[in-house]
């Protein structure tokens, strides 16, 4: 009756959660926000549009505002510019890895409770097959003794 107990007491924990959800409820606004624009800055659309960007504000300064260009060649203020998103953009990235990083520990861990779990139901289950196999031995033999 105690190993009965003892799984019955294990099967009512659940181990298995929804780690996403864990996670996301334990975000702040600034790990929301870097998780937005990791997002964001690493997709395609992104890389386009800046690109597009880049070529518009070199037209701009080198044939259309040929007169009077803003930021003339050696185009110094695009370069300071895209100084400053690059300083910015690298520790937001990594700051969102970081955050992955810690759901995939908490996927980890989670994982072998579950499979801690598993292993000790199986070791139960085992103990219990072995005892009806030498309960169905027993009986057999008492059976052909009586016959």
């Amino acid at each position: 009756m105690k190993h009965n107990q003892s799984i019955d007491k294990l099967i009512e924990t659940r181990r298995v959660k929804n780690l996403n959800i864990v996670h996301n409820e334990q975000l702040t606004f600034g790990e929301v926000v870097s998780d937005k624009i990791a997002e964001v800055a690493g997709s395609w659309k992104f890389i386009i549009s800046f690109m597009c960007l880049l070529l518009l504000w070199i037209v701009l300064n080198s044939w259309v505002l040929i007169s009077q260009p803003f930021d003339p060649y050696p185009f110094i203020l695009l370069n300071l510019v895209l100084s400053c998103i690059a300083a910015l953009q690298a520790p937001i990235i990594m700051m969102s890895q970081n955050r992955q990083e810690a759901k995939d520990r908490l996927r980890s861990e989670n994982d072998f409770l579950v499979d801690q779990k598993a292993e000790i139901i199986i070791e139960e289950l085992y103990k219990k097959i072995c005892e009806m196999e030498e309960k169905i031995d027993l009986l057999s033999r008492d059976s052909k003794t009586n016959d």
